[in-house]
């Protein structure tokens, strides 16, 4: 294995290495080369938890996304069969873009590409940004071999973020909108050329040629962010928020809220994977302070799916039939919280910290998060593995439960005070 296919896989999930290695298995069916490219190598090389898994294949990647639909029970969230990428989400929560290795060739800003069939490495050159313009090998015979036509690696060195050739943001307005957001995520600087771009973008007001669906797509990105209020305040100095609704400013950013959230999502131990609808989320935690008006003016123009709109709207009634849930005088016991909160979607447990008026139901979501998951991440499958049975068998993952719930209900042993413990010392 290469050192940079070691260092992907460091920065991965369990859930993000098991869909590599989906695709690398329907790939080898196949018979097909994929790489994987863009989000995922520029977090490695920033040192961040990767969020975006982006695979390029040289040709149509429609065969891959049926086989990946059947075999590995993907769902395609989104297409667009002008460039021929498919947004995809896997059964364990995990969010991915397939795409054909292209060339976009742009008549005027902010119209239709011309898309051209490419290799890879022609692809790469005409991406936007250089830390942008990486991939990896994902076939068996070349496995972690990595490319950077642009010598975007040298840029993370620099901390500098540099358009991959002079007319990047003029062909594609949206990404005056990108390169403020990864300027505000990675803290980079702007490089001489990308910062004259820029303004000249900006005094050509290019932004208003951005399209809804670049806007869904940038808010999204936002929303996914662990702590997107960086992000969004630099937007608003940059006087960019205003292309989702008139107004979106100051307090419309809801800066208490995502601070109360930042806090909560702190409790969460480390190792634990918590299924998290973050985008969703995000809607409910930064609309808290705008009007119906401001509401329908942002799924207006950045065109959110009814699903992603009802997910956002349904959040306060679901939470509240959690909360229903948790002030039960019937959940005396800590395994009891426990088997109440272990598959509530995140989402639902963090609306309620940050807004449940009643203290015993931020108690027990407290303990839940702060005492009882790092007690139950203490019992492993070598337990059940111990006791003779296989832990992926039903009654497996029933004794493991079991032994979750004794762990959590036993009461704490007292250590026997002697007299000698308090004797001075001679």
């Amino acid at each position: 294995m290469s050192d940079y296919m070691f260092m992907l896989e460091s920065h991965l999930s369990q859930s993000q290495n098991f869909v590599i290695s989906e695709v690398q298995r329907m790939m080898a069916k196949l018979q097909v080369n994929v790489f994987l490219t863009g989000g995922a190598l520029r977090d490695m090389s920033a040192g961040l938890p990767v969020r975006d898994l982006n695979f390029t294949l040289e040709g149509s990647p429609f065969k891959l996304v049926k086989a990946l639909e059947k075999e590995a029970g993907i769902r395609v969230v989104n297409s667009d069969d002008v460039r021929k990428s498919y947004e995809i989400s896997f059964p364990n929560g995990v969010h991915a873009e397939i795409s054909m290795a292209r060339i976009e060739k742009f008549a005027k800003p902010g119209a239709m590409p011309k898309v051209i069939p490419a290799t890879i490495h022609e692809d790469l050159r005409g991406r936007d940004f250089t830390i942008n313009c990486l991939a990896i090998s994902l076939a068996q015979g070349s496995r972690g071999l990595l490319l950077d036509p642009t010598n975007g690696l040298s840029d993370f060195a620099l901390r500098e973020l540099r358009t991959a050739n002079s007319h990047t943001l003029s062909d594609d307005p949206s990404r005056v909108l990108k390169l403020v957001t990864l300027q505000a995520r990675l803290g980079f600087q702007l490089d001489e050329r990308t910062r004259a771009q820029y303004q000249r973008a900006r005094e050509e007001k290019l932004e208003e040629l951005i399209t809804p669906e670049a806007l869904r797509r940038e808010i999204v990105k936002i929303g996914e962010e662990f702590n997107p209020l960086p992000v969004l305040e630099t937007l608003d100095k940059e006087k960019l928020l205003n292309l989702y609704f008139t107004g979106f400013s100051g307090a419309k950013l809801n800066s208490a809220g995502f601070g109360k959230l930042l806090k909560f999502r702190g409790m969460v131990p480390f190792g634990t994977h918590l299924k998290e609808d973050r985008f969703s989320l995000f809607l409910y935690t930064i609309s808290e302070k705008w009007t119906p008006k401001d509401k329908q003016s942002f799924i207006k123009n950045c065109k959110l799916s009814k699903r992603e709109v009802d997910a956002w709207k349904n959040l306060e009634s679901k939470s509240k039939t959690l909360q229903n849930t948790l002030k039960s005088a019937k959940l005396q016991k800590p395994s009891l919280i426990y088997a109440a909160l272990m598959d509530a979607p995140a989402e639902l447990i963090f609306v309620l910290l940050c807004k449940s008026p009643l203290r015993v139901v931020q108690d027990r979501i407290k303990n839940y998060l702060q005492k009882y998951l790092p007690a139950a991440l203490e019992i492993t499958d070598d337990d059940v593995v111990s006791a003779g049975l296989n832990p992926a068998t039903p009654k497996g993952m029933q004794l493991k439960k079991q032994l979750i719930a004794a762990k959590l209900d036993a009461r704490p042993r007292k250590v026997p005070v002697t007299d000698s413990a308090y004797s001075p010392q001679s």
